[in-house]
């Protein structure tokens, strides 16, 4: 293996780069948007990095409209149930987490994970990168036992967890990566040579076809990048996996959840992403990295909002016009 993965490549004018927009094909977009949403979720809907999660207090968030409320108990397991209190409908991200229970801040009811007649706990799971629920009455789906995620590295140590918000929904995030073509253009400061080798059939997608794969430089600075090959595909409706297949970090992957979240004040939809970067490397010096994680998580977690500050204007947009006229 190269002592560096650093490549030195020729920097091309921004205005100066082949054009991409004949390979963005709206069509085949839509092709293979509109296949992976005949994808089947089980009901699980990802909604936080497990770190998140904590035993001291608890986590409150909204899924597709439903108020959860999510904590650790004694043993560090996670519980999700509805977020409001079940006596008078008190916020339960408030509450005191005190004997493996929520201890409501309004009157003191206390609420176990195991659930009582009036409040009943949601499926859940912590799969060591993210925590999600299972909402069987919203999803209206077959239920799965565990979410169906795609390949991840072995060892998950070396990960990172980004969650942003924007006015859009999961298709229109979804939508976004299934567009390798935008990179080099929209992201300019993170992407150089990026080539799109391999797409999906407009017609008949299938699970043996249903992939992009591309060529591109991660972009250090200006003349110096790491060349990778990447594959892209949807597990599921509402995310996008991206793998490293060949060149540094191969196996490394970045998932991206798309997690409606409901309807905003405006009546638009407001949806989240909850994006995961999974490293891995062959260098024998990879496992030292572990001990800089507390350094290196918030310099991945800052590209990657950095990128989707970008690419929520790009959802945004595809949502503003599709939903104009409604």
């Amino acid at each position: 293996m190269n002592r560096s993965p650093l490549r030195r490549f020729a920097p091309e004018k921004w205005s100066r780069q082949r054009p991409t927009y004949s390979g963005a094909d709206p069509e085949l977009i839509d092709a293979a948007l509109d296949r992976s949403q005949k994808l089947p979720s089980g009901n699980w809907y990802a909604f936080a990095a497990s770190r998140a999660v904590r035993s001291d207090r608890p986590l409150g968030t909204t899924v597709h409209g439903v108020e959860i409320v999510a904590w650790r108990d004694g043993a560090g397991d996670l519980c999700v149930g509805p977020g409001a209190c079940p006596h008078l409908g008190a916020p339960l991200e408030i509450a005191r987490v005190e004997d493996r229970e929520l201890v409501c801040r309004w009157h003191g009811l206390r609420i176990s994970a195991e659930g009582s007649p009036r409040w009943c706990p949601f499926p859940c799971h912590d799969d060591g990168v993210l925590v999600w629920v299972r909402l069987d009455a919203i999803g209206g789906e077959v239920p799965t036992d565990a979410p169906i995620i795609g390949i991840r590295p072995t060892d998950t140590t070396v990960h990172a967890v980004t969650r942003l918000t924007g006015i859009c929904e999961p298709r229109d995030i979804v939508a976004n990566r299934l567009d390798p073509w935008h990179g080099a253009w929209f992201h300019p400061y993170s992407f150089a040579q990026l080539e799109v080798t391999r797409t999906p059939p407009r017609h008949a997608i299938a699970d043996d076809n249903d992939h992009f794969e591309l060529a591109v430089t991660f972009r250090v600075t200006r003349s110096l990048g790491v060349p990778v090959e990447a594959k892209f595909w949807c597990p599921d409706p509402r995310t996008v996996v991206m793998r490293i297949t060949a060149g540094e970090g191969a196996g490394s992957v970045v998932e991206t959840h798309a997690t409606p979240i409901g309807t905003g004040p405006d009546g638009r939809a407001r949806t989240a992403v909850v994006e995961a970067v999974i490293a891995r490397s062959e260098r024998a010096g990879f496992r030292h990295t572990q001990r800089a994680l507390p350094v290196l998580r918030p310099l991945i977690v800052r590209a990657a909002n950095r990128l989707w500050r970008d690419d929520m204007a790009y959802a945004e947009r595809r949502y503003q016009l599709r939903t104009r006229h409604r």
